[in-house]
């Protein structure tokens, strides 16, 4: 069957905002006629494409079949851009990235090809462990992602390694590290933690001191930046990119706890094999920027 474009960006609609009636807004149409077009592409399909939740989420199905069609919007895009040979219309491109990469290395490292190009990145945030679930659930066309392992009909290209250090300020360190990082006072020590996938530093108290997770309290900061602030000011002990503190170390406003354990956290870029010429672009600016961004894949 030939796919009717309109009942396909309804469904996008539907996914990209959570519920039938936020898609209406989006495509100046009525709920119920956002509906009867998703209840028609489930009967052409001959499978349910939509769990009909709060917020709205795709069965595999229904993942499937948005993968696709944000690649062919992409590709139509991209391809009327260049019939129209405009200058005004720049394409959006879908991504899933961690949030420590977003706030040191791809940013800086992709921006004059973004503008060069004229390419609009919509990027969707995740811990690197699970940012190729966007990928998989077709809400993103590229991810960076710590799984080695590509999905059917992509690839998954080594960026390198993101190297962390387990830093506290001078303050901290003299108020609970006084006399060494050991299992006894770590116990009641404030962690830092980025959010509750994030298990960097739970794997390396379990590793390294035997502390099972919730056996310390924690601060919860979902953001980089504020989460490098937090360190800084002392409110607790945490995991940071070496990209992020630069010299803070040698200068001695940070200390590494366990200067002899570094975590190195390897990177891969997914995307799909077969994509739109601006794709191969983008994917090729990123391996490219990750080579001199990161740390060697040994």
């Amino acid at each position: 069957m030939l796919l009717d474009v309109r009942k396909g960006e309804a469904l996008l609609a539907v996914l990209e905002t959570g519920s039938f009636e936020q898609a209406a807004l989006l495509l100046h149409l009525t709920p119920s006629a956002v509906s009867q077009r998703l209840r028609a592409l489930e009967e052409g399909m001959g499978t349910p494409l939509l769990v009909r939740a709060r917020p709205c989420r795709a069965t595999a199905a229904g993942q499937r079949l948005a993968q696709y069609l944000r690649r062919t919007r992409l590709l139509e895009e991209e391809f009327m851009a260049e019939m129209a040979d405009s200058e005004s219309q720049p394409l959006s491109i879908p991504i899933a990235v961690n949030n420590d990469s977003l706030a040191t290395w791809l940013l800086p490292a992709l921006s004059n090809f973004l503008v060069k190009e004229q390419l609009l990145l919509d990027i969707a945030v995740d811990d690197q462990d699970h940012t190729y679930a966007l990928l998989e659930a077709g809400q993103a066309l590229a991810s960076v992602s710590t799984e080695a392992t590509a999905m059917r009909g992509c690839e998954a290209e080594p960026l390198g390694v993101m190297r962390y250090r387990l830093l506290a300020s001078p303050v901290f360190v003299a108020r609970w590290f006084s006399a060494g990082f050991y299992r006894d006072t770590a116990r009641y020590a404030p962690v830092l933690v980025f959010n509750r996938k994030d298990t960097v530093q739970a794997d390396f108290l379990q590793r390294e001191l035997g502390l099972p997770p919730a056996s310390y309290p924690c601060h919860y900061i979902p953001s980089s930046e504020s989460f490098y602030q937090a360190v800084r000011l002392g409110l607790g002990y945490g995991m940071v990119p070496e990209l992020q503190y630069g010299d803070e170390v040698t200068r001695g406003t940070l200390i590494d706890l366990a200067p002899n354990k570094p975590t190195d956290v390897a990177l891969y870029w997914h995307h799909w094999r077969v994509q739109s010429p601006k794709m191969e672009m983008l994917n090729t600016e990123v391996l490219k920027a990750a080579c001199s961004a990161l740390r060697p894949l040994n």
